[in-house]
């Protein structure tokens, strides 16, 4: 098969287009065809080694990658299931995580990945996995937003911020996206009540406070965030730094747990992981027409470096897709 491989940490040239073998599968895995794949912060991460405390921590590999195709968001047709998997047959059309995903086949477990509704095309279904999944924990789970909440996302017109905005309004919110001006009416199309260009204002230097602050930038001081909160707020952490950084967001996610012991404000980080029931929630609130994925562009297999550098730039609108097959 045709997959992206590296062998070293470093910038999107370290990648290269090869053949390899198909990735071997357990008893309660899946072996997916993948059709289109999604591109995340967290794969430029992976692709430098990024953050470096990150390596000391096992996660990433500490000389080089522990994956050696990578790749996380997947959507395609499954190839071939396990001995124990049960409600899963080849043919079938499925959205999920799939680690290796930039590559023409993948294993996933059969626990990560759901079926695919029929009115997605593979990249919109692709888009969903980890974005969604983050933007629903983050607003419903993590900020507990509630109708006639007032909500403030920061980097709104990314892959998390225009889920969030989507599902923060579904729930009943009133929605404030910060982005640049060229994504001002996308974000009062997909249900902002209020727009910030932050190429013209900052939101932390205005009087409007806020019950949920969901950052996905990291561009501001706790201290601003905090400022732009009500007193008994919710500031929800999901900056994932920049390139070569020591600490990353492991820094500013230390300062806020540090903090929030001492105020009356709720400083939380997003945790990550990967779940089925949350996949479920999300393609049920696609079907309701509650939820639209939004794409920026798509890059064949070969231009996945390309893509990587598009996404690392951190302006990207919506989500950036690999058509695979």
């Amino acid at each position: 098969m045709k997959a992206i491989v590296q062998e070293r940490f470093g910038p999107p040239d370290v990648l290269r287009l090869v053949d390899t073998d198909r990735p071997e599968f357990g008893a309660d895995d899946v072996l997916v065809r993948v059709h289109a794949a999604a591109l995340n912060p967290y794969d430029w991460h992976m692709l430098r080694g990024d953050p470096l405390v990150a390596r000391l921590m096992g996660g990433v590999g500490l000389t080089k990658p522990k994956s050696r195709v990578a790749g996380i968001d997947a959507a395609g047709r499954v190839e071939a299931v396990g001995a124990n998997v049960r409600g899963l047959r080849p043919g079938d059309e499925v959205l999920g995580f799939c680690p290796g995903a930039f590559a023409e086949y993948a294993r996933a477990e059969a626990d990560k990945v759901v079926p695919k509704l029929a009115s997605l095309t593979f990249a919109q279904a692709a888009a969903v996995p980890m974005a969604a999944s983050t933007a629903l924990r983050g607003v419903r789970d993590v900020g507990e937003v509630r109708a006639g909440h007032r909500l403030l996302v920061n980097g709104a017109a990314g892959g998390v911020g225009t889920y969030a905005v989507q599902i923060a309004a579904a729930l009943g919110a009133e929605v404030t996206g910060v982005c640049s001006t060229r994504n001002v009416e996308l974000m009062r199309s997909i249900g902002a009540a209020h727009v910030v260009d932050y190429t013209t204002e900052d939101f932390t230097d205005t009087h409007a406070q806020y019950d949920v602050i969901l950052d996905n930038v990291g561009n501001q001081p706790l201290s601003r965030l905090r400022r732009a909160l009500t007193p008994t707020g919710t500031l929800v952490l999901n900056a994932g730094g920049s390139p070569g950084r020591v600490v990353g967001a492991v820094g500013p996610i230390l300062q806020a747990v540090v903090v929030n012991g001492f105020v009356r404000q709720r400083l939380r980080p997003l945790p990550t992981k990967q779940n089925r029931e949350e996949l479920l929630t999300l393609t049920g609130l696609i079907a309701d027409g509650k939820l639209t994925p939004v794409l920026d562009r798509t890059y064949p297999l070969e231009d996945t470096a390309e893509g990587l550098r598009h996404v690392e730039q951190g302006h990207a609108r919506g989500k950036i897709v690999i058509a695979v097959a």
